[in-house]
């Protein structure tokens, strides 16, 4: 194992000393070009996982890494601490080992995700440690680093320490109070149920000539929902809005986000509801939003209902409305709504990629329609995003269960020619096809192709 993670580190480590952002080249056109690029990236991010795994569970992590004699950058030590947010002390071990190394200078970003991940595993004593280092080399500690420690405090009920945090945000962190920091302690105080504290942190933020955003306003709302004091809600929107204060979106749209939050799907259908008879279109975001929950809930009818009602009123669906109505209606064997989307999204700029138009193929080739199937993906390969993985071995398997084992076989090729390498799954379910139906000779074929691809 030692020996196999050495060759895959040194075969990418030792070629290159760069930042891994300057060695990802742009997506090339040409096959060998992307064939070299892959497997650049592939290799590198392998020593990274093997990395990883080497600092969650080796107990003598630092004698196995210098076993290894790994070329340490800057890039490196970020990803491996990111990848193990969930092991804060052996994050800080492993971030310890490394700069003992004389070739790395650690940077804020390191730090700053260090702390995060400390503060994620509530190892408070060693984030203080970690952010006193920070002052003693001078790095500035960032806003979103200081606001996801005042989240994670609130989150845990250590409120007067969320307090703490805010209040030395200059002296200590160097950092502004502006909205996105009042919002984390905003959003600490209602985890512990104070809503007129955070109702009182809004005002102060009044006095303090910080405008509150729609963050502010969906995270008391949200809160005061989810306690069951809507009408509380209410009269606070109403406040603000008799202040000068009005929120980014309609005041009923965050009550609607906030019975999502809240879980009180039904209480948001029937407010949307109303809104569509009054003849008022609710926000983009919000409705996509309500969308998704109620297709979750398992009420599809009501789902297509509902946006064929607030698109008679004007409402303009987005990409994220597409992906959500798209699966939805091809659940429900409506392909012609499905296609009605599909073109209308297209018309609209978007160009199609491979999750948009699945669920439409696989409606397609369910219904035992493959000629209209096949067409339909030989016309997206030209207007939309390049097939992926998932796609062609969704149309092999639907291909298989019906039968079309020779078309399963030319997408197997067509994935190799693309550099999509095939599922062993997928060689088998294919072999055993053609066999079954007399195709020997193109059967021994595609097992020729899968052992050149795999090289046994």
């Amino acid at each position: 194992m030692l020996f196999r993670a050495t060759t895959i580190l040194h075969c990418y480590l030792r070629r290159t000393n760069h930042h891994l952002l300057t060695t990802r080249p742009p997506l090339m056109h040409h096959h060998h070009l992307s064939t070299t690029t892959t497997t650049k990236n592939d290799t590198y991010f392998a020593a990274i996982h093997h990395i990883s795994n080497i600092v969650r569970r080796d107990i003598y992590l630092e004698r196995t890494l210098n076993k290894l004699n790994l070329t340490i950058t800057n890039d490196t030590i970020y990803r491996v601490i990111r990848s193990c947010s969930r092991h804060g002390i052996q994050c800080f071990r492993f971030f310890n080992w490394a700069r003992t190394n004389p070739n790395y200078t650690p940077t804020s970003i390191e730090f700053d995700e260090l702390v995060k991940t400390l503060a994620q595993c509530h190892n408070w004593e060693t984030m203080w440690k970690v952010i006193s280092q920070m002052r003693n080399l001078e790095f500035r500690i960032g806003e979103d680093t200081v606001s996801f420690v005042i989240r994670e405090y609130g989150e845990k009920g250590f409120i007067d320490e969320s307090v703490r945090v805010f209040n030395s945000c200059q002296k200590l962190f160097n950092c502004e109070q502006n909205v996105r920091v009042y919002n984390s302690l905003l959003y600490a105080l209602t985890s512990c149920k104070n809503f007129y504290g955070g109702y009182a942190l809004v005002r102060r933020m009044i006095r303090k000539g910080v405008k509150p955003d729609k963050e502010t306003y969906s995270i008391l709302v949200s809160a005061w929902c989810k306690a069951g004091k809507m009408r509380e809600a209410q009269e606070f929107l109403e406040e603000m809005s008799r202040k000068g204060f009005n929120p980014p979106v309609r005041g009923r749209d965050l009550l609607v986000e906030g019975l999502l939050n809240a879980g009180y799907i039904e209480s948001a259908k029937g407010l949307v509801v109303k809104m569509a008879k009054e003849g008022f279109v609710p926000d983009i975001r919000t409705f996509n939003a309500l969308l998704e929950a109620v297709c979750k809930s398992g009420e599809i009818e009501f789902c297509v209902g509902l946006f064929g009602d607030v698109c008679k009123l004007g409402f303009c669906p987005d990409i994220e409305s597409y992906k959500i109505m798209i699966p939805v209606v091809a659940r429900l064997n409506r392909l012609e709504e499905g296609f009605r989307l599909l073109h209308c999204a297209i018309e609209e700029g978007h160009k199609p990629f491979p999750s948009l138009y699945a669920p439409i193929l696989k409606a397609l080739c369910r219904n035992g329609m493959f000629d209209d199937a096949f067409s339909f993906f030989s016309d997206m390969k030209v207007k939309g995003h390049p097939p992926n993985r998932p796609i062609y071995t969704m149309l092999i398997r639907m291909c298989v269960r019906g039968g079309r084992f020779v078309e399963a076989a030319n997408y197997l090729v067509e994935m190799t020619e693309m550099n999509l390498p095939p599922l062993s799954g997928s060689f088998d379910m294919v072999t055993d096809g053609l066999k079954n139906c007399g195709k020997h000779d193109l059967a021994e074929r595609i097992e020729q192709l899968e052992v050149s691809l795999r090289g046994v």
